[in-house]
């Protein structure tokens, strides 16, 4: 058996590769039709002209579909393994949350580009980047907790060195992008694509774009640290029977089997 076929550790590896393919091909299909400048372009640069925009709306949809999956295989898994810690229980709920409306900023961030609808866009890229870090943390708190018994002080440490990691660059991202939206640095800089070196603002501009970037990949470093803990979890379909056949009619006596959704043989 393959390592990405135990368990449900498909969940974090497909949403790790499936991320970082969306955000390069549309990258690499920007620059080809010099859509956005090659050097550190904002990834949302990248999904906004057709036809990349196409592809990066498409494959980004999938990913949150793939990270709801993986941010409630986690809030089960977590569940299962401490079901009578009262602050792990509120912490593993607060996770599924923030997890949640981090999913729905990045399908915000998929369906509306910057050049069109630039304030629902920036509004679901502020929900995704803010409540994505607050999952991290709250992860990391959990690892914190549930260590050296369940979590290894070896992964706790990772999970911490990115969340610092995620931190450093998202404090360096709203600085730089605040002084260059309010300072005096032209007109329509939100729509702007292509930069120079001679335009005002463009060092905080590189500032900003680097930031952003540094702060999608230590997202997905963290979500890759998933996959051994995922190893450890089956899924099972649970199918109960009400009848002998599909037509409305009164109930059959049948004998119903029923397993869960979420084995809890950790």
């Amino acid at each position: 058996m393959w390592w990405f076929q135990q368990g449900l550790c498909f969940f974090p590896s497909a949403l790790v590769i499936w991320t970082s393919t969306a955000l390069i091909f549309s990258y690499i299909t920007a620059i080809t039709l010099h859509h956005v400048d090659p050097f550190l372009p904002f990834i949302s640069d990248t999904g906004t002209i057709a036809p990349e925009k196409c592809l990066f709306g498409a494959m980004l949809n999938i990913s949150a579909g793939l990270y709801i999956a993986t941010i409630y295989v986690r809030y089960k898994q977590v569940h299962a393994l401490n079901p009578e810690e009262n602050l792990i229980i509120k912490l593993n709920k607060a996770g599924l949350v923030l997890g949640m409306l981090s999913c729905l900023g990045l399908s915000i961030v998929a369906n509306f580009q910057k050049t069109t609808i630039f304030v629902v866009h920036k509004t679901g890229a502020v929900v995704a980047f803010s409540m994505g870090s607050l999952y991290m943390f709250v992860q990391t708190i959990l690892s914190y907790k549930m260590q050296p018994k369940i979590h290894s002080k070896q992964i706790f440490w990772i999970r911490l060195l990115l969340v610092i990691w995620c931190g450093v660059s998202a404090l360096s991202m709203l600085t730089s992008s605040v002084i260059l939206y309010r300072g005096d640095f032209g007109i329509d800089i939100d729509q702007k694509l292509h930069w120079n070196s001679e335009d005002k603002g463009y060092v905080l501009h590189l500032v900003t774009t680097a930031a952003e970037w540094s702060m999608s990949f230590s997202f997905l470093g963290f979500f890759l640290t998933y996959v051994r803990d995922f190893q450890k979890i089956s899924l099972r379909v649970e199918a109960n029977l009400h009848g002998l056949t599909l037509y409305d009619t009164a109930p059959c006596p049948v004998a119903n089997e029923r397993t869960p959704l979420l084995s809890r043989n950790f």
